[in-house]
């Protein structure tokens, strides 16, 4: 009987620890930046982006140093680096915050979810409340996420010179895209 117990009780661990990955990570996402303005487009990838997501309380994380981000140009990364966001003086963004319809995500099961995400992004030493709108696709065991929001430059404190404000746009388009896989 006792050996009846313990072989129950160590089954219900196993199946528990297996079929219920809480947590996923990743150090490798993605966070694209698109300006369209009048004379030119300016765009950056940054490949380095840190985040994880607790599938049980759907709280979400990003972080990226803003020194990753790559120009097309390097004097369009130069100044992105040395004027604008000033990366000497804040070196990484953050996103602090959760998937507020998580109840609705099956994460056991491949699938393509919507996803609303609320919280608090921080660049430039600024930190505003964000909501959008995304997908998380539940495939082998992954989780992969994606979003589009806008972010206004003037509401973080981001200078643009007047000679250039032609060329940058005052809202840019921020495309984040992440491959997590479950935190071991």
């Amino acid at each position: 009987m006792k050996k009846g117990i313990l072989l129950l009780a160590i089954s219900f661990v196993l199946a528990t620890t297996l079929s219920a990955q809480e947590k996923y990570f990743t150090k490798t996402g993605k966070i694209n930046f698109i300006s369209k303005a009048q004379i030119e487009n300016i765009e950056a990838l940054n490949r380095s982006v840190t985040a994880v997501l607790d599938t049980k309380t759907g709280n979400l994380q990003f972080a990226v140093l803003m020194k990753g981000f790559e120009f097309e140009k390097a004097l369009m990364q130069e100044h992105f680096n040395e004027n604008y966001v000033e990366s000497h003086k804040y070196p990484k963004s953050d996103f602090k915050g959760a998937v507020v319809n998580n109840a609705d995500i099956n994460y056991s099961k491949d699938g393509t979810y919507k996803a609303k995400v609320k919280g608090m992004l921080t660049i430039h030493g600024e930190t505003k409340p964000v909501e959008t709108e995304g997908t998380i696709q539940v495939k082998g065991g992954k989780l992969i996420t994606d979003a589009v929001f806008g972010v206004s430059l003037a509401d973080y404190n981001i200078e643009i010179p007047k000679i250039v404000k032609d060329n940058i746009a005052k809202m840019v388009n921020i495309e984040v895209e992440c491959t997590l896989d479950p935190l071991k």
